[in-house]
C-alpha cells in the first residue's frame, strides 16, 4: 500500500483478479482515513471481492473517513453498475482524480496529510 500522507493510502489490488483467492489478504488490512484502491490491474471480480470493498468502506466510515475506488475495467465497472455498487462508493478514472476528490471536500480530512500506497 502507498501511503501519500498520514491519513490517505492508495491500496493497489494486483491483478488479473479480486476473488475468493486473494480477498482474504484485504479483511486484515488496517486502513487509513481516506482510502483509494486503485484495481487498474484487476479485469474480474467475484462477490468476495465485492465484500472486502464493502468491508474497507465499513471500517473506514465508522472512523469517520472515505474510500474511493479508481481504475475500473469496462467489466468491472459494468459490475459495479449492475450490483449498484457504483451508488455506494465514488469510483474515478486514474488515481490522481481519485486523490484529488479527497482535497475537494470540505471536511478536515482534507487537508495537510501526506498519501501511502499499499500493494498486495
Amino acid at each position: 500500500m502507498q501511503t501519500t500522507n498520514e491519513l490517505t493510502e492508495v491500496m493497489v489490488v494486483p491483478g488479473p483478479s479480486l476473488d475468493t483467492s486473494n480477498s482474504k489478504k484485504f479483511k486484515t488490512v488496517q486502513v487509513a482515513m481516506r482510502l483509494v484502491i486503485d484495481m487498474s490491474s484487476v479485469q474480474f471480480v467475484d462477490s468476495s471481492g465485492l465484500g472486502v470493498i464493502l468491508s474497507c468502506l465499513r471500517q473506514v466510515t465508522e472512523r469517520g473517513g472515505d474510500l474511493k475506488v479508481c481504475g475500473l475495467s469496462k467489466g468491472v465497472r459494468a459490475l459495479f453498475e449492475l450490483v449498484r455498487m457504483h451508488k455506494v462508493v465514488e469510483i474515478y478514472n486514474t488515481r490522481e482524480e481519485a486523490l484529488a476528490a479527497f482535497e475537494h471536500k470540505p471536511d478536515h480530512l482534507a487537508h495537510g496529510a501526506t498519501n501511502n500506497t499499499r500493494r498486495f
